[in-house]
C-alpha cells in the first residue's frame, strides 16, 4: 500500500533539509526546471538560508517514507486586501509519483496553512507550456489573474540581478 504523508519542513532538521535539496535539485534537472543542477553552494546552504527567511514554508510529500514531492511557498502581503497572502514558488513531483494524489495533498497542506494565517489568497506562477500543471491547478480552483478588457491577464516577469 502506498502511504502518502505530507510534512511541513523543519529547515534545521538534517534529513528534511537533505530531502528538500534532493527534490529541488531533481526539479532543477527537469526540462521545466531549467535542465541544470543546483550549484554545490546552493545545495549546502539552502536549508539554513530558508530557516532565516521569515514566512518561508515548505512541504515534502513522502510515499512509504520516500520523498516524492515538494512545495515551497513564501508569505507576502496584498495591499488591495490589507491582508497576508502566500505565493507558491516551486512545485515538483517525482515522475514515479505523478498521478498518485501528491499535488492534491501538497496543495491541501498549503491551503490549510493559508487559512490558519488568515491569508486572502494564494498565488503561483506556471509556465505557459506546462499543460499538466495548468490542468492540475485549474482542477484545484486556480486560474489566471485577469482584469478583463481594461487590463488583460497578468504576466509574471523577472529581471535577474548579479
Amino acid at each position: 500500500m502506498n502511504e502518502l504523508k505530507i510534512t511541513h519542513v523543519d529547515y534545521l532538521d538534517p534529513q528534511q533539509g537533505e530531502d528538500l535539496v534532493a527534490l529541488l535539485n531533481a526539479y532543477a534537472l527537469d526540462p521545466l526546471g531549467g535542465n541544470s543542477p543546483l550549484s554545490d553552494e546552493v545545495k549546502q546552504s539552502l536549508p539554513s538560508k530558508l530557516a532565516e527567511v521569515q514566512g518561508a514554508n515548505s512541504f515534502i510529500a513522502y510515499i512509504n517514507d520516500q520523498p516524492v514531492g515538494l512545495l515551497n511557498a513564501f508569505m507576502g502581503f496584498s495591499t488591495f486586501n490589507a491582508a497576508p497572502l502566500i505565493n507558491i514558488h516551486d512545485v515538483f513531483v517525482a515522475p514515479e509519483a505523478r498521478g498518485k494524489g501528491v499535488v492534491d495533498a501538497l496543495f491541501a497542506a498549503i491551503e490549510a496553512l493559508a487559512n490558519d494565517l488568515s491569508c486572502c489568497k494564494i498565488t503561483l506562477e506556471v509556465l505557459e507550456e506546462n499543460g499538466v500543471a495548468r490542468s492540475a491547478y485549474n482542477r484545484l480552483g486556480y486560474k489566471g489573474y485577469d482584469l478583463g478588457e481594461v487590463g488583460g491577464e497578468a504576466l509574471f516577469w523577472q529581471k535577474k540581478l548579479s
